[in-house]
Parts: structure tokens; C-alpha cells; sequence
């Protein structure tokens, strides 16, 4: 069997899904949608989700508690590992009226991916990357990857409503996921814990 390792960008994946107004589909099995898009004679080994726990800014209370819920619920996967990058603050300025207020940009998902794509690659843990996501800044790794070992394939499936064609171009393929595989893919309504906590898909989700 062809050995598989999945890297899912998190934040591509989830704003792919809300530009295409899919909130229904945000419950997502992410071991279980890489799962679905291999091909016959390959199996999952392990995936890696990469995401940052969004910041408090006054408004966003509700979205801090679903985001919660989702990584716990995720966290419930066997072969699932979830790496954090951070948010740093950064000042923003209205060009109209010069008004100056503090925002958030997240750091370090890209990197964090590059990073174990690249461990990976050198320790031998696959014969295929599957890379869910269309961010540009992964071109570099993708292409050092298939440099130094040309046997091994790395295969892009960009998120729904996102597109690069340089980091397409990069890779052994690349394709878009389909609304089918996102909506096939769901946590169960209600995910216990090893704990024993349950936690229920968000009623906004629904």
C-alpha cells in the first residue's frame, strides 16, 4: 500500500468553505474528507490540521466558542494532530478618514506546514503528501519536496472557492474539492470526548 500523509491548512479550508456561503458544512471530518480523496492502494498514515485559536476583540465571543468546540471535537481523531500557530496584533489605518485601530493576522500556519511536510519527507513517513490548501506561500516546500525526492508525489486539493495556480503548478496535480466530499464528510451531530464530554455541532452550523 501507498503510504499517505494529509497537511490541511485549516484557515484556507475554512474560508474556501464561507466564500462559497457553506456554513452547513463547517461540522467537517477532516481525516475522513482526506480519507475520501485517495485513490485504490493508498492509505491514510496521518493527517495534520494547522490552525491558530482566533483572539477576543470585543465581538467575536460566539466565534471564539464554536472555533473551541470545533478543535475539541477534532481532537477526537485518532490520527489527527492539531498544530497551533498564534495571532500578533497589527495596526490598521482607514485610507478615507485616517482612523487607526488594532487587528489581528495570523502567523505561522504556513510555516508550521512547510516544516512537517519537510520532516516528513526527510524522515521517509510518506510516498504521497496530500496538501489541502491554495495558499502560494507553499510553493517553496512543495517544490524543495519533489527536488530532493523525486519519488515521492505531493498532491494539492484546494479547498472550495480558493485557487493558486502557482501552487498547482508546483505540485505532482492538483484538484478542487467538491461540494460532495465536504458534505459527505461531517462529525456526528454529537462527539464524546475520551473525557466523556460531549460535544454537540453548533446549532449556527446547522
Amino acid at each position: 500500500m501507498s503510504r499517505v500523509i494529509a497537511y490541511i491548512d485549516g484557515f484556507n479550508l475554512y474560508f474556501g468553505l464561507k466564500s462559497k456561503g457553506w456554513k452547513r458544512h463547517y461540522w467537517l471530518d477532516v481525516v475522513g474528507l482526506s480519507r475520501s480523496l485517495l485513490k485504490p492502494g493508498q492509505t491514510l498514515q496521518a493527517a495534520h490540521y494547522f490552525s491558530a485559536r482566533i483572539r477576543l476583540t470585543g465581538s467575536n465571543h460566539a466565534d471564539m466558542q464554536r472555533q473551541a468546540y470545533y478543535l475539541d471535537a477534532l481532537a477526537t481523531l485518532p490520527i489527527l494532530t492539531i498544530h497551533f500557530g498564534h495571532y500578533l496584533p497589527k495596526g490598521r489605518q482607514c485610507r478615507r478618514c485616517g482612523n487607526t485601530w488594532t487587528d489581528y493576522e495570523e502567523k505561522m500556519t504556513d510555516v508550521n506546514i512547510a516544516v512537517q511536510l519537510l520532516a516528513d519527507a526527510f524522515d521517509d513517513r510518506f510516498d504521497t503528501a496530500l496538501l489541502i490548501s491554495a495558499d502560494s506561500d507553499l510553493t517553496t516546500p512543495v517544490q524543495q519536496v519533489r527536488a530532493r525526492f523525486p519519488s515521492k508525489r505531493v498532491i494539492v486539493a484546494q479547498p472550495p472557492g480558493r485557487n493558486s495556480v502557482q501552487l498547482a503548478a508546483a505540485a505532482t496535480a492538483a484538484f478542487t474539492i467538491s461540494e460532495t466530499k465536504v458534505r459527505q464528510n461531517q462529525l456526528p451531530a454529537a462527539v464524546t470526548t475520551a473525557s466523556g464530554y460531549v460535544i454537540n455541532r453548533p446549532v449556527h452550523w446547522r
